[in-house]
């Protein structure tokens, strides 16, 4: 006899119409939250407020739960149970005496409201009208919590509740909002452009920033004194503020004659801050201006509105040219509609240049992260996914992977640009890359600094510019400090050389990589090379069908060249507010040359001592360098810390002989510029990779290097000349050119702490 079995079927067939999405109670039986104290808080203060969530008609069930959430891009203080004389202390009690379990974590909710204190009942249960207190640094033993540290004038929670006990949840209504507000200044800021013709019309722009990096128009003085080095026409000698606007634009200014100009600041007799250089040459074919093409805005996972983000980056910022780069998954068709109108409403030839796009937000797995940019407003958003957006009509337009992406862009490479990005996931070029489309990677942002997603590019025979930005998320692009949070670096800035200010000419540049990358700062760059006779200069890779070329006799940095002699000559200028420290020349991944301006300078009983790297490529990159020094044989007579961003951490004078700090690197360096009082004194610095000693005396001005692995982890110590003098720096130099590619390219590192980087010139040789 034989048995027929019965085809199996899947739970899916059988349950498909169980689970439909529902929405548990109406939202006017969820209950309702009231807070006691509303602020407005000043960024970054502590404070104590109570949250009190009333149950609506249905209560609570047992084993129900309740979620206090706030936004990714907040780094209010970590919420904590346990220490009520700790800062962050919350605590939270039921008022019929259910036993609650509490416990807070980053990612307990759906993004951008994902950091969550997360309540459940474990015994008992809450009844109409019962409530569940919610008390926030109110214990008097411990300071409060610390509130965010940037401004966000709708700052406040998503609260929500499951009262049916089914891990269903519906939004409570009308939850207060607690603004965000700029402290008193701590920092001021004066911006010049960095490089001019005689004759030219600029401005010079000032704001005063809070401690974290804020604007304010608590500025404690009503007016400045202009003093110019140099000699600017129409620069007046003070400047009153007007007490309601953030920031301050004097416009019409010229220099007419060349040479190197800065302005300081100065208020009752005390300098301020000086501005960055500006270099004054006879005459320009290329002009420099400054971007930030990568940051967000609330609508997708930054703070503040789209618009404020605009007025925030021209008005503030005093930018050149901004993006808008939000991720595609967040971004919905009615936001797409809105971004692409803001990019033409304020796109202005000759002010401001907005460049169209989005962040294209694949997981890591397939491809990672690529940012993409349009020459006009009409272009279709092809998202990595639909995750957060529920309207799918356009889904069929979805690229899942970076391959499909560039497939998907390649019918209009001529106005498409994609670089490739380093966030939350990185871009994997190894997986995809497209000549045509990917014009750039982008090695440094308040993530970190990426210098190895340039290594995989040359390592691969691509042919691609270097950038920066800041993928800023707290609503500042062009000058974006990371906070208290996850970020461990100040957001960057790509200077782009163009015949004009106009969104035509920037994507000329982008196209052609004419642009250099730094970690902030304003400073001028150049890289040239000329030729006796003509070269074959390609804007496109010479392997895209169709590339665009012509002959030239002098070249720049972005530029592919063919038909270079054996032997090259190179033209490197630099030159900045702050002084230089190193140069180094680079052939791809190969160093070359590494020039010490300062080595002339007789050494000092100064040490420089840096730490830098990170973990790995993804998310959780942060490495901890929390440690200590001490000082036998001499005393410390004077200390600067380097690349301290976080003012809860700051570099502390334990006694005489001893500093200690806290502090991470996600790739970027940090550490500490150190004065002794002898050239006999030993040094001990301890981390959590180490111990390590060594005598001021055996140190010189080449850095004494120790690997600690990982993603290039490593402390470097090195004896410095007492005082540091040298701003600009001009090389000549005659590389001998290999077979294959040749991308020759400036990374240069100041005394400030800040870094920039050249894109290649690539000369390939047969």
């Amino acid at each position: 006899m034989t048995t027929k079995l019965a085809p199996a079927r899947t739970c899916h067939s059988v349950l498909a119409n169980w689970m439909p999405e529902v929405t548990p109670v109406a939202a006017a039986d969820a209950g309702s939250v009231t807070i006691d104290n509303t602020g407005p808080f000043v960024a970054g203060s502590y404070q104590r407020f109570t949250m009190t969530y009333t149950a609506g008609r249905y209560g609570i069930d047992d084993s129900g739960c309740l979620k206090i959430c706030y936004r990714f891009a907040s780094d209010m203080g970590r919420p904590q149970f346990t220490d009520p004389a700790a800062p962050n202390y919350v605590k939270v009690t039921a008022s019929n005496g259910a036993t609650l379990d509490v416990r807070f974590d980053y990612k307990q909710n759906t993004r951008p409201w994902d950091r969550t204190i997360y309540i459940k009942i474990v015994a008992g249960f809450m009844k109409e009208g019962d409530t569940i207190r919610i008390e926030f640094g109110s214990d008097p033993r411990g300071p409060g919590i610390r509130m965010q540290t940037f401004v966000d004038p709708e700052f406040g929670f998503r609260v929500l509740v499951d009262p049916i006990a089914t891990y269903t949840f519906v939004d409570v209504p009308s939850v207060p909002v607690m603004p965000i507000v700029a402290g008193p200044a701590a920092r001021w800021h004066a911006v010049l452009p960095t490089c001019r013709a005689i004759g030219d019309e600029f401005s010079l722009g000032i704001r005063a920033d809070d401690m974290w990096g804020n604007p304010t128009t608590t500025r404690g003085v009503e007016q400045v004194q202009l003093l110019c080095r140099g000699a600017i026409d129409g620069l007046p000698q003070t400047v009153p503020f007007n007490p309601a606007a953030p920031a301050t634009e004097i416009t019409g200014l010229r220099a007419n004659q060349a040479g190197r100009m800065s302005v300081d600041l100065v208020a009752d007799g005390r300098t301020l801050t000086s501005s960055n250089l500006l270099v004054v040459e006879p005459e320009l074919k290329l002009r420099p201006y400054w971007g930030d093409l990568h940051a967000q805005s609330g609508e997708t996972i930054g703070s503040g509105s789209a618009h404020d983000y605009m007025t925030y980056a021209r008005d503030c910022a005093f930018l050149d040219a901004i993006g808008h780069q939000g991720n595609d998954f967040q971004i919905t068709g009615q936001f797409w509609e809105i971004l692409n109108g803001l990019m033409r409403d304020w796109n202005e030839p000759g002010r401001f240049v907005t460049i169209p796009g989005y962040e294209w937000s694949g997981n890591t797995s397939l491809g990672g992260d690529r940012n993409v940019f349009y020459r006009t407003e009409d272009r279709v958003i092809h998202r990595s996914s639909h995750a957060l957006v529920p309207e799918r009509s356009d889904a069929d337009t979805d690229c899942w992977d970076a391959r499909a992406l560039f497939e998907a862009l390649e019918p209009k490479a001529a106005d498409t640009v994609v670089w490739a990005h380093c966030g939350g996931r990185y871009a994997d070029i190894k997986y995809a890359h497209h000549h045509a489309l990917e014009r750039s990677v982008e090695v440094h942002s308040s993530w970190g600094t990426f210098e190895w997603l340039a290594a995989d590019a040359f390592e691969n025979g691509y042919r691609v510019g270097i950038v920066a930005n800041s993928d800023g998320h707290k609503g500042r692009p062009g000058y974006e400090p990371p906070g208290a949070s996850m970020f461990g670096a100040l957001g960057g800035l790509t200077c782009y050389w163009l015949p004009e200010l106009t969104r035509d000419a920037m994507f000329d540049a982008l196209q052609a990589r004419h642009h250099y990358a730094t970690t902030g700062s304003r400073m001028h760059m150049t890289v040239q090379s000329c030729f006796d006779q003509p070269v074959t200069v390609w804007t496109d890779d010479l392997r895209i069908a169709g590339a665009r070329q012509a002959a030239a006799t002098s070249v720049m940095m972005g530029d592919i060249v063919t038909g270079a002699p054996d032997t090259v000559e190179f033209d490197f200028c630099i030159e900045a507010a702050s002084p230089i420290l190193d140069v180094e020349i680079r052939r791809g991944t190969e160093v070359l040359e590494v020039i010490r301006p300062h080595t002339a300078s007789p050494l000092g009983t100064r040490c420089r001592i840096e730490w830098s790297g990170a973990e790995y490529r993804g998310r959780a990159r942060q490495t901890i360098w929390d440690g200590a020094l001490k000082v036998a044989g001499a005393e410390i007579t004077a200390f600067e810390p380097i690349n301290f961003f976080n003012p809860d951490r700051p570099l502390r004078q334990v006694s005489p002989h001893e500093l200690a700090w806290q502090s991470i690197t996600t790739g970027n360096f940090a550490g500490v510029d150190l004065s002794l009082s002898s050239t006999d004194a030993v040094i001990e610095i301890t981390t959590p990779l180490g111990t390590f000693k060594h005598t001021l005396a055996e140190l010189t001005h080449e850095p004494v290097v120790h690997r600690l692995g990982k993603l290039g982890r490593e402390l470097r110590l090195s004896r410095e000349p007492d005082r540091y003098d040298q701003h600009a720096l001009k090389l000549r130099r005659s590389i001998a050119m290999c077979v294959g590619d040749n991308p020759i390219w400036l990374r240069a590192t100041f005394a400030d702490g800040h870094q920039a980087w050249s894109s290649p010139i690539y000369i390939v040789r047969d």
